[in-house]
């Protein structure tokens, strides 16, 4: 063997985000007893990021129906297949750690948070709904539904970078589509209007911040780095990089800074002239 082979032998694998999930693991062991089984069984019992990840989502979802041996052994066999689970998946989380100022560890959304249990429950059904297992993936949906309180069709397509803040009762429609590095608070409807079967739902382009409550319907464009105040009601195309409020909505200036969804300064000032 050549010295740079042997070299080679010895080069591992560097995981940042798997690192610190184990370190942290081994810290709530440490510091909290009641929760070692969890962290042992969330985590430590694993050798990698996307077995973790697949074991803490089926624990959250085990029902009778569809035990959570089931569940995993169906994540397990996509994610040989989608890689872009894992990668989004990972994103997520990394933007969660940035974005939310009540998250100090990366193991808090990993095992605690239902915007990213969710988020990442809906990329496994999305997957299975794209090879056809749309029975299964409806399954998701559903039990996603009562267990997260979110409501994701499972057609719907969401890019890298989320952050799902909070969570509860966001519903996102079949023909729904959202970019990378997008951040949602709770109570959020990506929803259409009347009976169409055919595009329906709205586009969210990258970077955007949609505050809590806010309803966006109808097969309508929301504009890379744009702001939507909450409590509106979106129903026009949102130009980039600007804010709009109200009800319905109206444009009432600019989006603020470069990537509002970054920021998340939901503070909206609105001129009385």
């Amino acid at each position: 063997m050549t010295t740079r082979a042997k070299k080679a032998s010895h080069i591992t694998a560097v995981d940042p985000i798997w690192n610190a999930l184990v370190a942290q693991a081994e810290n709530i062991c440490a510091a909290e007893p009641f929760l070692t089984q969890l962290a042992i069984s969330g985590v430590l019992n694993h050798d990698s990021f996307e077995s973790a990840l697949a074991h803490r989502l089926a624990a959250k979802l085990d029902h009778p129906d569809v035990p959570a041996d089931l569940v995993r052994q169906a994540f397990e066999d996509v994610l040989g297949d989608h890689a872009e689970i894992a990668e989004g998946a990972r994103a997520d989380l990394a933007a969660t750690l940035e974005r939310d100022p009540a998250c100090d560890r990366a193991i808090e959304p990993f095992l605690f948070f239902k915007g990213y249990q969710a988020l990442q429950t809906h990329r496994f059904a999305h997957a299975l709904w794209q090879v056809g297992r749309k029975d299964f993936a409806y399954y998701l949906q559903s039990r996603a539904s009562q267990v997260f309180q979110v409501d994701i069709h499972p057609a719907a397509e969401i890019g890298k970078g989320l952050m799902l803040d909070h969570a509860t009762g966001f519903v996102v429609g079949e023909t729904a589509r959202i970019g990378d590095h997008v951040s949602i608070l709770h109570n959020v409807t990506l929803g259409g209007t009347g009976k169409s079967d055919e595009d329906r739902h709205p586009k969210i382009g990258n970077g955007v911040l949609i505050g809590a409550g806010a309803k966006i319907l109808g097969n309508i464009k929301v504009g890379d780095c744009s702001r939507i105040a909450a409590g509106s009601v979106v129903l026009k195309e949102v130009p980039p990089r600007t804010t709009v409020a109200g009800v319905p909505a109206k444009v009432v200036g600019e989006a603020g800074c470069n990537q509002p969804a970054t920021v998340m300064d939901q503070i909206v000032m609105v001129s009385k002239d």
